[in-house]
């Protein structure tokens, strides 16, 4: 079939590109939004909008166990997880109506379900979720695929049934004795809800500090609230291997300063980093440049290796700010603000590779 044109395509409907499409179609460019899955990115469906949902549920169970502290009498608090899943759904499903609403409603937007790859410097094929294959030509192509869960190189970690960010939250039942494994934003936030919930919690970091890009006297902070709250936090911690008991226990061989270890635990988190989702999109037909860790390389105002096309948020790498609903929606703010009011080329001259800041 005819390939298809736009003045701009952006492909992944998170908190950069659903903002930047729909202030792209405003300025009068023809725009197409590729999202494989559901509109919102992480952030609606699988980042801030559902966990802090059910950081407020935690809050309340913490509150109300400590009732007596304020004079308030109750009695002894009980956690139905299925509620609280119940509600999370509920809430996320709003937020992501109304984005797809405010998407479906803006003039000069096409919104096209289905996965893209590069077949050049700015051509894609996609594949959409119905079975149909697509040609798409754009002059300016923005990435915003974001990241996702994975697993380290452990042994035996793939063959018992772990957690990650996304499934945890649809548990519908409390964890008797959960484990963390990875002392990082997500895995700390999930610890002490969790526990808050009612649950026993052990997180294993490998390293000397929680959260190893915070200052040390920030971390050593963290972890003291953590411990006041009973998480047990073992740090410097190496998980050795994974293993499931005859009984259906998470075993966790760990190596401490005094010798191996084995934990014990009913459930088990991974929360040991998130790889960005590029794996599907070609970058190599497109002679888009990646790191060692395959995060896109872009300079100061987003554009890659190749002239007309961006990355934003989460798939370029760099520091986000934890669990904030602002982090990819900020990044996209000034090239909203130069699709407003510029012609349609919204690039300037790229800056050469050998220039891209680290």
């Amino acid at each position: 079939m005819a390939a298809q044109h736009y003045d701009a395509v952006v492909i992944g409907a998170g908190q950069a590109g659903v903002p930047l499409s729909q202030a792209l179609a405003r300025s009068g460019r023809r725009t197409a939004l590729i999202e494989r899955e559901h509109v919102g990115g992480t952030c609606i469906n699988e980042g801030c909008t559902p966990t802090k949902t059910m950081v407020a549920s935690a809050k309340a169970a913490y509150i109300d166990r400590r009732s007596a502290d304020y004079g308030v009498h109750d009695g002894p608090v009980t956690v139905d997880m299925r509620e609280v899943r119940r509600r999370k759904r509920e809430i996320v499903d709003s937020f992501r109506n109304s984005n797809l609403g405010r998407i479906e409603a803006t003039e000069g937007l096409d919104l096209i379900a289905g996965e893209a790859s590069f077949t050049g410097p700015r051509t894609l094929a996609v594949r959409t979720n119905d079975g149909e294959a697509l040609e798409i030509g754009a002059d300016n192509v923005f990435i915003n695929t974001g990241a996702r869960p994975a697993n380290p190189p452990i042994e035996g970690l793939d063959n018992v049934p772990a957690l990650n960010s996304t499934s945890i939250m649809e548990l519908g039942e409390l964890p008797e004795h959960l484990l963390v494994l990875g002392g990082s934003y997500v895995g700390l936030e999930f610890a002490q809800m969790f526990r808050r919930f009612g649950s026993e919690v052990t997180i294993v970091q490998r390293g000397g500090q929680l959260m190893g890009r915070e200052d040390p006297d920030i971390a050593e902070a963290v972890a003291e609230i953590l411990r006041e709250d009973g998480i047990e936090v073992l740090l410097g911690t190496p998980t050795l291997r994974a293993a499931q008991s005859d009984a259906g226990k998470i075993l966790l061989t760990v190596d401490t300063s005094e010798g191996e270890r084995t934990l014990s635990g009913s459930h088990l988190l991974v929360a040991a980093g998130r790889p960005p989702n590029t794996e599907t999109l070609n970058l190599d037909a497109a002679g888009i440049e990646s790191d060692q860790r395959d995060f896109i390389e872009a300079n100061e105002i987003l554009e890659t290796s190749v002239p007309g096309v961006y990355a934003l948020g989460d798939v370029k790498g760099g520091r986000p700010l934890p669990t904030s609903p602002t982090t990819t929606s900020a990044s996209s703010a000034p090239i909203c603000s130069r699709a407003e009011a510029s012609p349609p080329r919204i690039a300037r001259s790229p800056t050469p590779c050998s220039q891209i800041r680290s």
